[in-house]
């Protein structure tokens, strides 16, 4: 077993998630995928729930981590802005597949509420960071600042949803390029 096994179970359950969601989430396969043993999977995390709230909960930390970074190393704010859609569009250039949270945020009624908790902070963060990048940008005031937020981060997730279901990356691009024309997106 490697020394970085849990690395390795939660590098391979985002994946996992990416493509099936929590209902993919399997501990045999996954210590297949991964080289061990599936008791191993369970010494890591005792539950399934335990592993897709360890998921949730990296993934999220990860999106915060990026977006923070992205906000720093871009000329300004708007650009910052406008890069934002990458972050989904990578999901999706990696096989199709969607962003975590989003997917099991469609499986919600069927999430322990510890998993459901993490999933909601990815909305949170990303709502957060959206508005206060809106506001730095001075694309809104503070009254505006959350709902287009809230319609930026929602748009986004649906793009990516229609064009996973089609598995056309060039649909995601469209979309994001109309949020652009029409607005919603500063440009």
């Amino acid at each position: 077993m490697s020394a970085n096994a849990r690395e390795d179970i939660l590098a391979a359950a985002k994946l996992v998630a990416q493509a099936h969601g929590y209902a993919g989430l399997n501990f045999r396969d996954l210590a297949e995928q991964v080289g061990i043993k599936a008791a191993s999977v369970y010494y890591h995390f005792p539950s399934k729930a335990d592993l897709a709230a360890a998921v949730a909960k990296r993934y999220w930390e990860d999106s915060a981590a990026y977006l923070e970074s992205l906000l720093k190393n871009s000329r300004g704010p708007r650009e910052a802005l406008r890069r934002y859609p990458e972050t989904f569009r990578w999901a999706l250039e990696n096989d199709n597949r969607i962003c975590l949270c989003s997917f099991m945020s469609a499986q919600f009624d069927d999430l322990p509420d510890v998993v459901k908790t993490e999933v909601q902070a990815f909305a949170d963060v990303n709502i957060a960071w959206l508005k206060k990048t809106l506001l730095a940008a001075k694309v809104v005031g503070p009254r505006e600042a959350e709902k287009r937020a809230r319609a930026i981060y929602s748009g986004i997730v649906g793009a990516q949803l229609m064009a996973r279901s089609r598995a056309d990356i060039a649909i995601y691009d469209s979309v994001i390029e109309s949020y652009c024309t029409v607005g919603l997106l500063p440009v």
